[in-house]
């Protein structure tokens, strides 16, 4: 956010310039945001890439609340302490207390500390269940919190303090129920952090770059996972950890929050005309640009519309304009709309429980656990640069369905061969394969499914495909416990559905993003 004298022309002598037209000049040229942008402002220059950088930081902080449970609830090795124990013993759940004890002691782990082994190991899939379960509800939450009042900052604001008070709070979890609850508050948080922080990184963009810079931002998800394997490696208690996992929250709120913008679509469909222009400005000028006086904005419904070209029409409707809200019913009503949510949280939930799915085999390789998540968090980057580079050529349907489709046939090659020898290393390949392509397909869903909703209902549509993707999330532990072929069977089917479905989405390359249902319903020919 800028300071007051920033947003203010008549504080800041640079900005002083009339929001609307001057008493002898009429409105020459009426515009919607994606238009501005191409023609006046750029698309794509040091504002936008600022803006775009410091916003989607935001995307480490979700990674370090959600894949901090890989750290903190695993199961640390033990020892044998006595003759009742049998070294070779795989297994400790049969061995009597006392013959054998954890071996780098109790704090390394909620595991080890709350002894959440043999017929209480349940607890612990049933916390990162609910962790996500509370992210499906905080999706939901601060998606229309963030199309309407709080606005697309002001709920990223929110959901960062409450993330780090959760998250600080968590390390003094004084038993297992109060760890549980404080890990679904926390869920519930951080739901809305990675949607929020999206929208309001990419709503600035003009719409030829739009897509890459938005497959752009699971990096910064990647590099947070990464750096987390880091930062688990040097604390090593779990208490200390949440903490440590914490603290960026704070750091972000305090030195990157104060100096990011809302967004200019925002302000425009609330009705807050002079705080989007004045922003268009801002953007246009430290982009090296200028925006003549007689250019103004408006809604895409409006562009066409020459009843107000005279500048005294043109003031009184911006004096009173209303504010246009939006919310998951009008969504539904539409039609248009209706089918598009429906896909959209359909394969959000297929590609969810192939991406999560696969990802948990990682505590099941049997290696070292803070190498193994960083080697993990650097595979995903290679799919992130290969679908951003193929966005904009083949657009953003044929990239989805091929994605889907790549991984599902990785999968299916890996249910059909066998888990003993040369084999395990066949199955191991077809599971990487199989969440490379399921990376690049979880990035462009991102994208793909801002562009097919107007912005009243953005972040709402949003919000349910994010909680789809969490509820595939919840169902992912379940799975993999499955054993055996059963989970590459499982994952096979979502991917190669999730394809079939994709066919039936329309394709969002170099079409402009909408600023009101009538808008879409317009420009698509319903």
């Amino acid at each position: 956010m800028t300071s007051t004298s920033a947003l203010d022309p008549g504080n800041d002598p640079s900005l002083r310039r009339p929001l609307l037209p001057p008493p002898n000049k009429a409105v020459t040229e009426k515009l919607c945001i994606d238009d501005m942008l191409q023609k006046y402002c750029g698309e794509f220059g040091p504002w936008q890439l600022r803006h775009f950088v410091l916003t989607s930081l935001a995307w480490a902080l979700e990674a370090f609340h959600t894949m901090v449970m890989i750290f903190a609830d695993r199961e640390p090795k033990w020892k044998c302490l006595g003759p009742e124990c049998d070294a070779a013993t795989t297994s400790f759940c049969g061995l009597q207390p006392g013959s054998w004890t954890w071996s780098g002691g109790e704090e390394g782990s909620t595991v080890a500390e709350w002894w959440l082994i043999c017929e209480e190991k349940y607890k612990v899939g049933l916390v990162q269940a609910l962790f996500f379960g509370g992210c499906m509800i905080g999706a939901g939450v601060f998606g229309h919190l963030s199309d309407s009042k709080l606005g697309r900052k002001g709920s990223l604001t929110i959901v960062c303090i409450l993330n780090a008070i959760f998250g600080c709070l968590t390390a003094w979890s004084p038993n297992y129920l109060i760890y549980l609850l404080l890990r679904v508050l926390t869920g519930f948080s951080t739901g809305g952090v990675g949607l929020c922080a999206f929208v309001l990184a990419t709503e600035p963009v003009g719409p030829t770059k739009r897509g890459t810079a938005g497959m752009s931002t699971f990096y910064f998800f990647s590099t947070g996972i990464a750096l987390l394997s880091g930062i688990a490696y040097i604390f090593r208690s779990w208490r200390t950890l949440y903490i440590a996992s914490s603290i960026p929250s704070v750091l972000f709120l305090i030195l990157v929050l104060p100096f990011l913008n809302e967004s200019p679509r925002w302000y425009l469909v609330r009705g807050k005309m002079n705080e989007a222009m004045n922003l268009m400005h801002i953007i246009a000028k430290s982009n090296g640009h200028h925006l003549p006086d007689g250019v103004v904005l408006a809604l895409d419904e409006e562009e066409n519309d020459e009843s107000s070209n005279d500048k005294q029409n043109y003031k009184e409707e911006w004096a009173t304009k209303e504010a246009i809200t939006g919310s998951v019913l009008d969504v539904i009503k539409s039609p248009m709309t209706r089918v598009r949510l429906f896909l959209a949280v359909a394969i959000n939930f297929l590609c969810s429980v192939v991406y999560y799915g696969l990802s948990l085999n990682v505590v099941n390789l049997k290696t070292n656990l803070y190498l193994a998540v960083l080697l993990n968090a650097v595979a995903e980057m290679p799919a992130f640069t290969l679908t951003a580079l193929l966005l904009d050529k083949f657009g953003r349907k044929p990239l989805a369905i091929g994605t889907l489709w790549f991984s599902g046939l990785f999968c299916l090659l890996g249910s059909l061969v066998k888990n003993d020898g040369i084999w395990k290393v066949v199955r191991m390949v077809c599971g990487i394969l199989g969440i490379f392509g399921m990376a690049g397909t979880y990035n462009l869903l991102f994208i793909y499914t801002i562009e097919l909703f107007p912005t009243v209902v953005r972040n709402a549509a949003l919000g349910c495909a994010t909680q789809a993707a969490q509820m595939g999330a919840i169902l992912a532990p379940f799975v993999v416990v499955l054993g055996g072929a059963l989970p590459f069977a499982v994952f096979a089917v979502c991917g190669i559905v999730g394809g079939i479905l994709a066919f039936y989405l329309p394709e969002t390359l170099n079409k402009p993003l909408y600023d009101t249902m009538a808008g879409m319903e317009d420009g698509e020919g319903a």
